[in-house]
């Protein structure tokens, strides 16, 4: 391999020759840019089946219109073929939450859309079930997880089946992949033995009546049927609910079925959470820590930009809302990095050529969660709960800050140094009674501190299980207080979402006018609410109704609704403006932000987002 590549998985047959290879034992797909970087899924997975012996080449956002070239270059791997989305849902990465086609794409070279296809996991296993029959082909990424069982589909307006159905995959990986990918890898060494795979946790795959009929009738649990969920929406709401509680125990063994036609997709119970030593490990492979030389003079890759000098600190979310994949994806059972690890990559960072000093984020899916946990285990494996935090903070849930802040100073501490940001949102209805707002404001702040109320009324709050608005406000007095005393003019940025199932039109009336009236705050754009696959949000905006509860609900479903819902922030906006005997937006007041791409949210090693949806 020449200098230039050198260290990188190949991705050309230059780079495999160069390596000396005579063969390869998995070739992974993928639609995002190839970056050599924890923050990114096939990255991670190639690099943890280096450390296991396996040869591993990427093919980055391959051509599926041409000649298919980019799917023949390398050829058949011994193994298996991998293939990803990438960090992002390919629908989602697409279109806006009005089904706009996007303009640009975080994670390509130079922000170009137009590099990966609708629907990529499908697109690319077709094409590669087509070429190599014989050769098995597992999915997964945030694409394929989320997709895994009959889901909602807001692109199509549909109930979409497994996504093993539609592209025909051999196998598919669900949530986070480093133990499974491993495993998986193991037994194909000596070739496709099914039996073997279908003992794995973690994974799903499809079958035949007869396997499901040799299951322990005590670990099964049948859904309903894709075609009785098309059918009854009250069905398909139910299918979730088992679902959604079964994702969030500590430990099952119970496996999932539905049937779909003449077939069933099976789906195995989650591996036991990993630890943390796995999970540092994952973080200390030898990544380059930089995009693949095949971009140089092509353009920035902005997802890139944006998380190149953070360190993400810990795995999993226990907030639990109602329009968020993390918790179905990572889980939410927190898994914290050691000190250790977190440091040295601290110190890698510092290294960088282009660092100046700045640490963008110190963060994870939430940033202040680093540490928590159940302070009984034995209580936690008996809880189904979705949220530790909603209705109300469980009373089991250790909350304490201080090892979050000890991290935070020897952070600061590293030599080279400057400054180190909280560039992720935080809980506030986590904080106990130690100086941590204090110190994130003093400290970690760059000027504005992003927070996430979503919405200011209480029956909207309770559907996207957010914590009362009260809280905020009791947020804003203290941020402005801590601001005052140390003579900051930093600003709190709030983030809201407009047409979540159960928000009306008066309900975004009544938010807009006491965010922008009663509090001053000046906002440009509001996050319209794109309902995505297996969470809580898109079930209840597809069956309108709380699946729960079967409490109806009002569901702004076309574009219009959803418009007239975000027009109000506007529409306050204007009248404030316009109007003399309105005060004006105090020092403290947030700016006017722009809730798009990117915002609030770090790109995380396995699923990070581009809208506020998640």
């Amino acid at each position: 391999m020449d200098n230039i590549t050198a260290g990188f998985l190949p991705t050309t047959v230059k780079e495999v020759e160069a390596l000396g290879w005579d063969y390869i034992d998995v070739i992974l797909f993928t639609g995002d840019a190839y970056i050599d970087h924890p923050s990114f899924g096939a990255a991670v997975v190639g690099r943890l089946l280096e450390a296991e012996g396996y040869r591993v080449a990427i093919v980055p956002q391959p051509n599926w219109r041409d000649d298919l070239r980019d799917f023949r270059k390398l050829g058949a791997p011994r193994l298996f073929f991998g293939v990803t989305a990438g960090a992002m849902d390919s629908m989602v990465n697409h279109y806006t939450a009005n089904l706009r086609l996007r303009s640009n794409d975080a994670y390509t070279a130079g922000g170009k859309a137009g590099f990966r296809p609708d629907y990529a996991v499908t697109v690319y296993t077709k094409i590669l079930k087509r070429l190599y029959p014989h050769v098995p082909v597992v999915i997964g990424g945030i694409e394929a997880s989320l997709r895994r069982l009959t889901h909602y589909d807001y692109w199509s307006d549909s109930l979409k089946p497994s996504v093993l159905l539609e592209s025909g995959a051999d196998l598919l990986i669900y949530g986070m992949a480093e133990r499974t990918v491993q495993q998986v890898a193991g037994a194909l060494r000596n070739g496709f033995n099914a039996k073997l795979l279908r003992k794995l946790r973690q994974v799903a795959f499809v079958a035949d009546g007869d396997y499901v009929e040799r299951l322990d009738e005590g670990k099964r649990l049948q859904l309903h049927s894709y075609e009785d969920c098309c059918r009854d929406g009250v069905l398909f709401g139910e299918n979730f609910v088992e679902i959604e509680r079964l994702s969030n125990m500590l430990e099952t063994d119970r496996v999932l079925v539905e049937k779909t036609g003449d077939r069933y997709v099976v789906v195995n119970p989650p591996q036991l959470t990993i630890t943390q030593e796995e999970l540092d490990h994952s973080f200390d492979l030898p990544y380059m820590r930089a995009p693949h030389p095949r971009y140089r003079g092509k353009g920035e890759i902005p997802a890139w930009e944006m998380i190149k000098h953070s360190v993400n600190i810990h795995r999993g979310c226990f907030g639990g809302c109602s329009f968020c994949t993390i918790s179905a994806h990572q889980g939410k059972f927190i898994v914290s990095r050691s000190e250790r690890s977190i440091l040295d990559e601290v110190r890698r960072i510092v290294r960088m050529p282009d660092f100046h000093g700045t640490i963008s984020d110190i963060g994870g899916p939430s940033a202040n969660m680093y540490g928590m946990g159940g302070r009984d285990r034995e209580l936690c494996s008996r809880c189904r709960r979705p949220s530790c935090l909603h209705p109300r903070r469980c009373p089991n849930l250790d909350n304490d800050h201080r090892p979050l802040l000890e991290l935070y100073s020897k952070v600061r501490a590293v030599e080279g140094v400057k400054r180190a940001f909280i560039g992720s949102g935080i809980r506030y209805d986590l904080f106990d009674d130690s100086p941590y707002l204090e110190t994130v404001v003093k400290h970690h702040t760059s000027g504005r501190l992003k927070v996430a109320p979503e919405h200011t009324e209480d029956h909207v709050l309770r559907l996207m299980r957010k914590p009362p608005f009260a809280m905020f406000e009791q947020l804003n007095e203290d941020f402005h207080e801590i601001c005052r005393r140390n003579g900051l003019r930093y600003q709190l940025i709030p983030y809201f979402i407009s047409s979540h199932p159960g928000c009306t039109e008066a309900d975004m009336k009544a938010l807009a006018r006491k965010v922008l009236g009663k509090l001053h705050f000046t906002l440009e754009q509001v996050q319209d609410l794109t309902p995505t696959p297996m969470t809580l949000s898109s079930v209840m905006f597809h069956t309108g109704r709380d699946p729960y509860t079967g409490e109806e609900l009002y569901v702004a479903r076309n574009q219009d609704d959803k418009r007239r819902q975000k027009s109000y922030f506007f529409r306050e906006s204007q009248r404030r403006t316009s109007d003399p005997h309105v005060s004006r937006p105090s020092s403290g007041s947030a700016p006017k932000q722009n809730h798009g791409a990117g915002h609030g949210r770090r790109s995380s090693s396995h699923g990070g987002r581009r809208d506020r949806h998640d």
